[in-house]
This record gives structure tokens, C-alpha cells and sequence, in this order.
């Protein structure tokens, strides 16, 4: 009689875990904070083994950032991309002390879109800007933090599947962040409605409707340039 009533019990859990999940899913996509992409530990094991020095500008972020080589973009040395493709914001958090260790001059942040696409919630995502702008503050205290806003998306050309119907996020998101900017006392950029045409990302910016092509690049460094950030 026992047996049976331990093996009734322990069904019993089982399915009401089922359930619960079945539940959860049905109110809230799900979403992974271990998910890392295939390069990231390659990427990470070169940039440990780059130099570092406190002269350093670095652009952090997924492949938005990894897609130009910022020193030719910039004709600048002291530019360094420490950009990982699809990485999301928990990935960054992972990596971060490489960027702080050397304690660089200035790190400008572009992580987001991949988190979005993956159903962080946004909230979740907002706390990790927090933590990355906190623990930069920590461990390299003179660093100068330029956090920038998503970037906007452009389906009709069309990127991943993942990135469509997000617009409601990136616009969250980015409100979010200029609020934590203020409260946090770091600058923000905010990029998104200069890349935005139509209320999608401007076609002539763009190979895929999601990463930027050379003239979205050098958009993005005219910002940089005219606002003195860099």
C-alpha cells in the first residue's frame, strides 16, 4: 500500500511539473540565460591572449559590433572590437572582466538584439545593463561607459526569423536604458532613430534587415565623431 502511495505521489509531481510548465510556456516564451554562441569561447580565448592597455577603446557587443574592424573604421590603434556573433547581454556579463582588466580609456556598448530575439524579458535585460555598467564601474573606475540604444530591425528584407514582431521590445528596452543612464550617470547614444526610415531600419543601411553595411558603419562612426564621443 505504501509502495503504491509513493508511486502515486511521485507520478502526481511529475505531471503537475508538466504542467506547471506547460503553463508557463503558455504565458511567457521561453527563454535561456546559458545560451552562448558557437564562437564564443574561441572568440574569448583570442581576445585573453590580445594585449591590453589603458589606452584602449573598446566596442563591446554581439555582431553588430563584430562586423567592421573598428581601427580601420576609426584609422585609430587604440580601437579594439571585442564584439561576439549572437552573443546576448549574460554573455557579456561572463566576459566582461577581459574588458575591464586592462582598464581602457573607454567602452562603448551595443548588446540587445539577440536577447530580444531570444525572449529575455526586457526587464532581465535592463537588470544586466546594470550589472555590466556596474561591475565596469567597480573594476575599471575611469573607464568612460557610452551605452547605446538597439538598434532597429527591417523585415521586409528580411533578417532571422527570431528578430521579426520585436519592435514593442527594442522600443522598451531602449526607453529603459536612457532611464538607467540617468540613474546610473553614464552616457547613453542613442542610435536607433537615426538608423530608423519608415519605422524599420533604413534599407541603404543594411545587407540583411538586421546587421549594418558599410554605410550603416560609417553612420554610426559620423554619430560618434560628431556628437565627441570619440
Amino acid at each position: 500500500m505504501k509502495l503504491k502511495l509513493k508511486k502515486t505521489l511521485h507520478t502526481g509531481l511529475i505531471l503537475a511539473c508538466v504542467f506547471s510548465a506547460v503553463g508557463s510556456n503558455a504565458q511567457s516564451p521561453a527563454w535561456d540565460s546559458t545560451y552562448r554562441p558557437g564562437s564564443y569561447k574561441l572568440r574569448v580565448d583570442q581576445f585573453n591572449a590580445f594585449p591590453n592597455s589603458s589606452k584602449d577603446i573598446i566596442f563591446l557587443g554581439n555582431s553588430i559590433t563584430a562586423g567592421i574592424d573598428w581601427e580601420e573604421l576609426f584609422q585609430n590603434p587604440e580601437c579594439k572590437n571585442r564584439g561576439i556573433s549572437g552573443d546576448i547581454t549574460f554573455g557579456v556579463l561572463e566576459r566582461l572582466h577581459e574588458v575591464t582588466e586592462g582598464k581602457p580609456q573607454k567602452v562603448f556598448i551595443l548588446i540587445g538584439t539577440n536577447d530580444i530575439s531570444r525572449n529575455v524579458p526586457d526587464a532581465v535585460i535592463l537588470n544586466n545593463y546594470k550589472r555590466i555598467i556596474r561591475q565596469i564601474k567597480k573594476e575599471s573606475p575611469a573607464t568612460k561607459i557610452y551605452f547605446q540604444t538597439v538598434l532597429p530591425v527591417n523585415a521586409d528584407i528580411p533578417p532571422k526569423k527570431g528578430h521579426y514582431g520585436k519592435d514593442e521590445h527594442i522600443a522598451a528596452v531602449n526607453e529603459g536604458l536612457k532611464k538607467l543612464g540617468k540613474d546610473e550617470a553614464i552616457t547613453v547614444i542613442d542610435l536607433h532613430p537615426h538608423f530608423l526610415k519608415d519605422g524599420k531600419l533604413n534599407k541603404d543601411l543594411t545587407y540583411d534587415g538586421l546587421h549594418l553595411n558599410i554605410n550603416g558603419y560609417k553612420l554610426w562612426s559620423k554619430i560618434l565623431k560628431d556628437g565627441k564621443y570619440l
